[in-house]
This record gives C-alpha cells, sequence and structure tokens, in this order.
C-alpha cells in the first residue's frame, strides 16, 4: 500500500521531530519545512496528501499561507494554533482551512482528524472531461462505458486523475505505486502504461494519456 505524504510547516524544530516520528510510526511519509516561503514551495512540487500548518511562522502569517494555497489546490490542511478563539476559527476555516487543532493536543486526536481528512479526500469521485474514477469502489468509467484495469493499472490513473498535466517520471510512478522496490532498469512502469493505454483506446480515449519522451507520463488535462 503506498504511503501517503504529509507536510508539516512548523518553525518549532521540538514539535515537528515528534510530529514526524509520530507520523512515521503511523505508515506516512513526512517533510518539514520551518517557513511558510519553504512550505509552499515543498506543497506546490511535493505535492503532499495533506499539510499540518502552524500559524505562528517567522516569514508569514499560516493564514496567509492558506489563502495561497487555495489559489491552485485543494490539498487538505490542518492547523496547528494556540489560538483558542471562535472569531479565530472561524477566520482560519474562512480562509479554506479544513480543520484546526488546539495546541497543546493528543497525538491520537492529531492522527484521528487526519485519517478523516484523508478518508473524505480519498472517497470523493475524479473526474476528468468523460473519464470518472471512485476510488472507493475502485471503479473507472470512459463516457459512461466501464474500463476494466488491474489494481496496478488502476493505481496509475487515480495518481495522474488527481493532477491533470503534470508529467510523472517513471521514477516517480515507481516510488509511489510500487513503493521504489522496482529494480533499476525495470520496465514494468512502461508495460503498465502501455497496458493502460490500449484499455483507452479500445473505448476511443485516443490521445487521453500523454507519453513526454525522456520524461514521463500524463494525462491531458
Amino acid at each position: 500500500m503506498t504511503r501517503q505524504r504529509i507536510l508539516v510547516i512548523e518553525d518549532d524544530l521540538d514539535i515537528a521531530n515528534v510530529l514526524r516520528l509520530d507520523l512515521s510510526d503511523a505508515g506516512f511519509d513526512v517533510d518539514h519545512a520551518d517557513t511558510a516561503m519553504t512550505g509552499l514551495i515543498k506543497a506546490r512540487e511535493d505535492q503532499p496528501e495533506l499539510i499540518l500548518l502552524d500559524l505562528g511562522l517567522p516569514d508569514f502569517d499560516g493564514g496567509d499561507v492558506v489563502q495561497r494555497l487555495r489559489k491552485n489546490s485543494t490539498v487538505p490542511v490542518i492547523v496547528l494554533t494556540a489560538r483558542d478563539t471562535v472569531e479565530e476559527r472561524v477566520r482560519l476555516l474562512g480562509l479554506g482551512a479544513d480543520d484546526y487543532v488546539i495546541k497543546p493536543f493528543h497525538p491520537d486526536e492529531l492522527l484521528a482528524r487526519i485519517k478523516v481528512q484523508l478518508r473524505q479526500r480519498g472517497s470523493e469521485s475524479l473526474t476528468l472531461g468523460d473519464l470518472e474514477l471512485d476510488p472507493q469502489k475502485r471503479l473507472v468509467r470512459y463516457k459512461g462505458e466501464e474500463l476494466r484495469l488491474s489494481p496496478k493499472e488502476f493505481d496509475i490513473l487515480a495518481l495522474l486523475i488527481r493532477q491533470p498535466g503534470r508529467v510523472y517520471s517513471r521514477q516517480e510512478i515507481g516510488q509511489d505505486i510500487w513503493q521504489g522496490r522496482l529494480p533499476d532498469g525495470s520496465n514494468v512502469v512502461d508495460v503498465h502504461m502501455a497496458n493502460l493505454r490500449a484499455k483507452l483506446r479500445d473505448l476511443d480515449g485516443y490521445g487521453l494519456l500523454r507519453t513526454v519522451r525522456g520524461v514521463g507520463y500524463a494525462l491531458r488535462s
């Protein structure tokens, strides 16, 4: 099973290290940024499944980070804050935060809230034109007709459809779908992509899957 990635944007290294240990033990891959700007860059480049965001960052307020993220991303954001007022909570939710946890917090509560956000995100149907993917039922339809895929083909398509137009390298696909266990020089990714392309073509999905020579694969946005 693919390990989901969480980005922790927190300038307190003690708190960040505790979060890293707790989340790693819970089965997540964890990235860390200690400034708002570094966090925004990592969010754009690494595409985490969820962000834990401290409000009191050294360069600018965490609320501004939420606003900037929401310009081009729907990634779930859980705010970590000591500001326990109704006005502040309303402000954060209005800016686009998905949830908030008041400091100090119990690790089990935070983990439960993370799982709720990821479960909600994972159950949403994903669409791209005539292509529809239901993660919960593991069902794919193209122009209303079911597309029968192998488990790995489904996982690859689910990866690509979440960010249409983004080119994923063979190494990124191998890391995400096979957790980096493919040997060097393996053509397993290419074989699965060829099979996926053929199945899409059978339903007149010509050109939906794009190959960028020497780089990787993408779904046309």
